[in-house]
């Protein structure tokens, strides 16, 4: 059988690079993710900790900062077919703690918070004509979790028109297999997956 890799290799090779002025994306960075008693529970806490350098390194670079937070109403009925299918997402219903920013993560005053509720940042949010407006070309993604919400961004990043790239490190998942299978995927067809440190240095180089 052809390796994974030598039979994407042949098909799909091909980087689009960095824009030249990028927002940063912290996707869905909830306590739900680092509680052990809930359903959503993914033991990433690794992820949480590249991203929090990742923007620690944009704010000295003065790029925008943008945090998505999931939200329902009392009953998840602004949640549709995904609230419905999904039970763990009770957990970002009004009043639970697991909804909420989990520690290490609270939002700056000059940080932009985008409520959601679908997988998608961009889906039913003013994300992609507010990128526009302050004159961003480009996206780099974190967050949670990168088989569902961060997939789902980067493919509609992609689509809005944004060079896309996706930080590995700062990415998590409950299981291996579908957070690499998803990176594969992500690379190959949509954006850029980049190690924490080529993060890193192309923002020191802003920076600069």
């Amino acid at each position: 059988m052809t390796d994974l890799n030598d039979n994407y290799a042949k098909v799909y090779n091909r980087t689009v690079g960095f824009g030249q002025r990028p927002c940063l994306l912290l996707i869905d960075f909830a306590h739900a993710y680092f509680d052990p008693k809930c359903p959503l529970y993914a033991n990433v806490d690794d992820s949480l900790a590249s991203a929090l350098r990742v923007r620690a390194a944009a704010t000295v670079a003065g790029i925008p900062v943008v945090l998505t937070k999931v939200t329902y109403d009392p009953k998840g009925l602004s949640g549709g077919r995904f609230f419905e299918k999904a039970a763990p997402l009770e957990a970002f219903l009004p009043g639970r703690a697991t909804g909420e920013f989990t520690a290490g993560l609270e939002p700056t005053e000059d940080e932009i918070i985008v409520t959601k509720q679908y997988p998608s940042a961009f889906f039913g949010t003013s994300l992609a004509p507010m990128l526009t407006a302050m004159g961003c070309d480009s996206v780099l993604l974190t967050g949670l979790t990168t088989s569902g919400c961060v997939r789902a961004t980067c493919v509609d990043a992609m689509s809005h028109g944004f060079r896309t790239s996706v930080i590995a490190d700062a990415c998590g998942d409950r299981h291996d297999d579908p957070h690499r299978a998803n990176l594969l995927d992500m690379n190959a067809k949509y954006a850029d997956v980049i190690s924490e440190i080529s993060a890193l240095d192309y923002l020191n180089r802003l920076t600069a």
